[in-house]
């Protein structure tokens, strides 16, 4: 079944965003499946999406469960939406897919509201060392049963700051100071809610 799911990721991506074929970068880490993170060229809101593709592949579990179960848990993808360009996050595949292979690697499960830190730049440059997972406008998949859908995370990127104001206060606290300030989180070049 981890193939088929990866081929319907791959096409229900490609019909919820559309536009041209999106390019591929793949990354592999030892011990742990390639993982795709597909770039979605600027739309007509001059946004680019970076969307991982292997996450799903298998559900995620407890990692402290003897036996994973190979059918059910959630399963989960993860959405970067940037404005500004393809140049603008130089090495983001890589970190991504770091982010993608957490809950194989590390027994992460990736849901709403989850603070992902990297300790580094999410890409060259970069003021964000981690990521907030957030509702994407990617609808979610529908597998067979008994297999959970495949959940279209956005990841949400947040400079050292706003992780702390996270760790303290809550999600939902981060967001209203976003909407207070008018801050465009798809920006790069934003700066960080005062917080």
């Amino acid at each position: 079944m981890t193939d088929s799911v990866v081929a319907s990721v791959r096409a229900h991506l490609l019909e919820q965003i559309g536009g041209p074929e999106p390019t591929a970068a793949s990354v592999t880490f030892l011990g742990v499946e390639p993982l795709d993170v597909l770039r979605f060229a600027l739309d007509d809101e001059g946004l680019v999406r970076y969307v991982t593709v292997g996450c799903s592949r298998h559900p995620m579990g407890d990692p402290g469960e003897l036996v994973a179960d190979p059918l059910r848990g959630p399963r989960a993808e993860l959405v970067l939406t940037l404005s500004g360009g393809a140049g603008v996050a130089s090495g983001v595949a890589r970190t991504l897919a770091i982010l993608a292979a957490s809950p194989s690697v590390e027994g992460v499960v990736l849901v709403q509201d989850a603070l992902l830190d990297v300790g580094e730049p999410l890409w060259k440059d970069a003021p964000f060392t981690s990521v907030l997972l957030d509702e994407s406008t990617v609808a979610d998949l529908p597998l067979p049963e008994p297999a959970e859908s495949v959940r279209f995370l956005a990841a949400v990127p947040l400079t050292g700051n706003e992780a702390a104001w996270v760790r303290l206060r809550g999600a939902d606290a981060l967001r209203e100071a976003w909407t207070e300030a008018g801050i465009d989180v798809r920006d790069p070049n934003r700066g960080a809610a005062s917080l």
